[in-house]
């Protein structure tokens, strides 16, 4: 940090602007606050200016919990940074509080010095009693809140007063503060509101006095900051230095409804998406329900089997077929994921993962589906399984996992997480031509001697032929029973069904041949690997950046193609004395990895609903190449 220049607000008091290369901002408050509005459009203006952006929603799980209460409260975390980012940050630089109970859940995570900017207005006996305060933290006499910069502002009475005017309830009044807390974060980083103005007028044109209202608290937000003598100083970022392209601001939910369609689109297919709601994972519906025009048809069905079969017909049916979930959703769909397996039929499963298990934690982040994504089904019923990293590598993922799925005519898991979804980062639109379609082709005629169909006489990767329902002389039945190889029929022949499973088994590892070895990041061989997958990529590769600047001989290998794993994969451990596997779960990975490879693997477990930080990372590598 270095300051840049001094100047006067006009009161005589001069404040400082110091120039940074990263801040961390948290933006908490009750469910009905606007905390997650106010931190998209702070993440929007930042990527609009150029800088790199990171960020974490955290949603409360209950629907409307309780007004001022501790599980009701709502956060937006966002890292914004002149440089390459990879997670939303560990420490938060400025926490902006709207009532006790963020306060309370949310302090935590406030670096010591860090600024504290909180509605002083809802520190009254109410709010302090909900969040469960014996004193006010605010009170002069209070010690708790001494390590931080404090800066007590009336927003309620403010917001109020900004919008006297304009005839409004207090209601509708009161909904304007997070507006005012927005415009007093802009003024504190040196942010341009346009955008923001331009996205108000757009979403309340229907309202004009909401306009004019929203405009008002936002416009009175950064003339506090401008004229109190409370700020002495105020922050600049620069903007990163990111390869040249055209930019937007992309979810992981986003991305992989996206990913899809393109992979359909420049295939000359239409995309079939069935699914029914849940948390995290049904905004990839919302997303693909707007781009009808691309030949995408969605359906919301009545419950998540319903979701699965439509997806399998689908697929007979010869489109690109997809539907979604988590991990409560994926568990009902187990049944209609095994008929896909044995008609082998291709479609792509997207579980975006959360706390669990059965309900458990349905806003927050986990990993624990893994085992499930293997073994969650009856018999021997083996799918390919991808993972996505951060929310702009979910498009290329959704892609990869139709072209799996369609070029092995099977079905394939595609994990996400809570994190990766409702995350976002600054993704560079790539251009259409550089998109590759995926190779297929339905068969025409019938493949067998005499004119006969045979749907599962297989090439050499043992695929066997797609064919679309009334071609003629192609006519075929599917069903979960048992096949005969080859002509399809039904069979109870038990060295058939050990010549099918086997079968199956060995074109789903065959894919090992058909996708790239493992990358590395950092030195061929050395002290200690660490290995990742999903989500957890920001947070460990940052880490193993760190140790790597520290001199440690630490590489990371983060794994993309989880079954089957690259086939480079056990040759590479094989070359580190030591193996680190960080989860969001108890052990999942590093559980597949002794097992297949028999390496003494260790782990770094967390399964508190949250992400790595990136000091834990690093303090278990410090702490593996002690021991």
């Amino acid at each position: 940090m270095s300051a840049v220049d001094t100047q006067s607000n006009g009161n005589g008091n001069f404040r400082t602007t110091e120039q940074v290369d990263a801040v961390v901002i948290r933006f908490c408050g009750d469910s009905g606050d606007g905390m997650q509005l106010v931190g998209t459009q702070f993440t929007n203006v930042s990527a609009v200016f150029g800088n790199d952006v990171s960020t974490l929603p955290d949603f409360p799980a209950e629907i409307r919990a309780p007004a001022g209460t501790l599980n009701g409260v709502s956060g937006f975390q966002l890292c914004f940074s002149s440089t390459d980012i990879f997670t939303p940050g560990d420490e938060v630089d400025t926490l902006v509080a709207m009532n006790p109970a963020a306060l309370k859940t949310n302090l935590a995570d406030l670096k010591r010095g860090g600024t504290l900017i909180v509605n002083k207005d809802a520190f009254d006996k109410s709010g302090l009693s909900k969040a469960g305060y014996a004193t006010n933290p605010l009170d002069e006499d209070n010690d708790s809140l001494a390590g931080y910069r404090v800066h007590k502002i009336d927003m309620t009475r403010l917001t109020r007063d900004s919008v006297a005017d304009l005839g409004l309830s207090l209601k509708e009044a009161d909904r304007c503060k997070n507006f005012f807390a927005l415009g007093l974060v802009y003024w504190l980083y040196d942010r341009d509101a346009t955008a923001t103005q331009d996205w108000i007028k757009s979403k309340f044109a229907k309202r004009p006095e909401l306009v004019q209202a929203n405009l008002a608290a936002l416009k009175a937000g950064a003339d506090l900051g401008y004229s109190t003598q409370a700020f002495t100083v105020h922050y600049k970022v620069p903007p990163a230095k990111l390869p040249p392209g055209k930019y937007r601001k992309m979810t992981g939910n986003e991305a992989v409804a996206m990913g899809l369609v393109a992979a359909a689109h420049v295939s000359g297919k239409e995309l079939f998406y069935a699914g029914y709601p849940i948390t995290p994972a049904s905004d990839i519906l919302h997303e693909l329900s707007k781009l009808k025009n691309f030949g995408v048809r969605t359906a919301q069905v009545e419950d998540e089997i319903a979701a699965i079969t439509a997806t399998v017909g689908a697929s007979f049916g010869g489109a690109f077929a997809v539907t979604a979930s988590s991990g409560p959703g994926i568990a009902l769909k187990s049944e209609g994921i095994g008929l896909a397996v044995i008609t082998e039929l291709p479609l792509v499963i997207v579980n975006v993962q959360r706390g669990g298990p059965s309900t458990g934690l349905p806003t927050k982040t986990e990993q624990a589906d893994l085992m499930m994504s293997f073994f969650g089904r009856n018999g021997e019923c083996p799918m390919p399984i991808i993972a996505a990293a951060t929310p702009g590598d979910a498009f290329d993922v959704a892609r990869e996992a139709m072209r799996l799925a369609v070029e092995f005519m099977t079905p394939v898991f595609l994990l996400s997480d809570g994190y990766i979804a409702n995350g976002a980062e600054p993704w560079r639109i790539p251009d259409l031509k550089d998109i590759k379609p995926i190779d297929f082709k339905h068969i025409k005629e019938a493949n067998g001697k005499d004119g006969q169909y045979m749907p599962y006489l297989r090439n050499d990767r043992l695929v066997r032929p797609w064919a679309l329902p009334g071609t003629p002389g192609l006519e075929h039945r599917v069903g979960g029973l048992e096949k005969s190889d080859g002509t399809g029929n039904v069979s109870y022949d038990p060295d058939n069904h050990q010549h099918m499973i086997e079968t199956r088994a060995k074109k789903i590892a065959g894919i090992a041949n058909h996708i790239p070895d493992q990358p590395l990041e950092g030195p061929d061989s050395g002290d200690l690997l660490v290995i990742s997958w999903g989500g957890t990529y920001g947070s460990v590769r940052t880490a193993v950046q760190r140790a790597q600047k520290d001199g440690h001989k630490v590489t990371l290998a983060h794994i993309r193609y989880l079954n089957p794993f690259p086939k480079n994969l056990e040759e590479v451990i094989k070359r580190f004395d030591k193996v680190l596997v960080p989860e969001l779960n108890t052990g999942q990975l590093r559980f597949l990895l002794r097992a297949m490879f028999l390496c003494d693997a260790k782990g770094l477990n967390k399964m508190k609903g949250k992400p790595f930080l990136v000091s834990e990372v690093y303090d278990a590598i410090i702490e593996n190449l002690k021991k």
